[in-house]
Formats: C-alpha cells, structure tokens, sequence
C-alpha cells in the first residue's frame, strides 16, 4: 500500500522532533498550513503527540519519529555502487 498524501504529511511533522532530548517540543500555529494543522491534529488523535497543536512525543511517537527519520536518512543517502 503507497503512502497517501496524509501519511506524508504525518511523516514530515514526525520529522521535525529533535530525537535528541525530550525536553523540546513542537507548537503549530493556527495560521499554519491547512495540511500541517491537519496532520499534527492526527498524530494526536493517534496518540503519537501530547496536545492537537503539537507538544512532545509520546513513548509511541518517539518510536515512530525514530523510524520516520531514519527512513528519511536512508531515502536521502547517496546510492551504494
């Protein structure tokens, strides 16, 4: 099954929590783009983030952030010859 267009945008908000402390976290404006507002209001519903606008990662969401970045960093590398 192909990622949708919802799961990306989930994804791409998963990618910007900084996995190296879990002292920070993320605040959406209102005034933000419709599908960031929209999938961070998601990932809360999913139980991934602490508040509907952003927050911190949950125990589940760290996990999920870990595997959404470390997917993106293989994505991005350069090809093995």
């Amino acid at each position: 099954m192909p990622y949708s267009p919802e799961m990306i945008e989930e994804l791409n908000m998963l990618s910007r929590f900084n996995l190296m402390t879990t002292q920070e976290g993320l605040k959406v404006h209102h005034d933000a783009e419709v599908a960031v507002v929209s999938a961070t209001a998601r990932l809360f519903e999913k139980g991934l983030i602490t508040q509907a606008d952003g927050g911190y990662l949950t125990d589940l969401g760290r996990e999920a952030a870990e595997h959404a970045q470390s997917a993106l960093m293989i994505l991005q590398s350069p090809p093995c010859n």
